[in-house]
């Protein structure tokens, strides 16, 4: 049950959480903001509802399937669906947003080093650009978060080729031409469900710094990219339980 590396990376995140509560609940921010904390922890609880919803919440379109005669006998005509995720991307594109805001990073340490005060002074301004506590570094974050997201999410589509397999298939949304007419509206769809997961993922994104302003707590318990680890692996962990618990029932009833 369960994919082992991830597993792995899920223990190592989780063993980590009783250290960072045990030192926020230690820390003297606690006695003097109260309230802030309190604020802190309830953000965090809601924000792993959020994720929960998120990742489950799902546009199902109808599909029907034309009916046809095989040496004599019927088939088709039974109606499906076609699940589109609110958030197909998953964490790849806070990967991505991270990995390209780690460049301007190792650029201001390669020229903070230079002979030249004019390229150390570019390098201390972009170093405070970068920094993960800065409002400019937030709001790149933000946009790059949900550009990769559409963009990630489109590659998806594309590779599919969910329309061509329908017509291929005899099957066609009601109300909706096959082939070109049946791309555009799913695409039209699904570029509106994504709008809600690529601006709540960057908003997850950036939740640490969001939280901190909000409450005044700069102890982080986990980062976005680890709390969307834990979520995802939790959820797909119970259900192949729940797959082998039905299975085994399956067996039962059968004997």
């Amino acid at each position: 049950i369960g994919n082992g590396i991830s597993i792995i990376i899920f223990g190592g995140i989780v063993a980590s959480l009783p250290g960072s509560v045990v030192s926020l609940f230690q820390g003297p921010s606690v006695t003097s903001n109260v309230i802030g904390t309190v604020m802190f922890v309830a953000i965090g609880l809601l924000t792993i509802v959020g994720i929960v919803l998120i990742n489950e919440g799902q546009r199902r379109i109808p599909v029907h399937h034309a009916k046809r005669v095989r040496s004599g006998r019927m088939y088709g005509g039974n109606t499906t669906f076609i699940p589109l995720k609110v958030n197909s991307a998953g964490m790849i594109p806070l990967i991505f947003a991270v990995s390209i805001l780690v460049f301007p990073g190792l650029i201001a340490q390669f020229l903070s080093t230079s002979s030249n005060v004019t390229l150390r002074n570019f390098a201390g301004e972009l170093s405070r650009f970068v920094s993960p506590n800065t409002l400019p570094y937030n709001i790149v974050y933000f946009v790059l978060v949900v550009a990769f997201t559409y963009f990630y999410t489109m590659v998806i589509f594309q590779q599919q080729k969910i329309s061509e397999n329908l017509q291929r298939q005899g099957a066609f949304i009601p109300g909706v031409r096959p082939g070109k007419n049946t791309q555009q509206y799913l695409m039209r769809t699904l570029n509106r469900i994504t709008l809600i997961g690529a601006l709540f993922l960057g908003t997850v994104a950036i939740l640490p710094y969001i939280a901190a302003q909000l409450t005044g707590v700069n102890s982080l318990l986990l980062g976005a990219t680890s709390l969307l680890i834990v979520v995802g692996v939790a959820i797909d962990t119970m259900r192949q339980l729940e797959a082998q618990l039905v299975m085994r029932n399956y067996e039962g009833f059968i004997k």
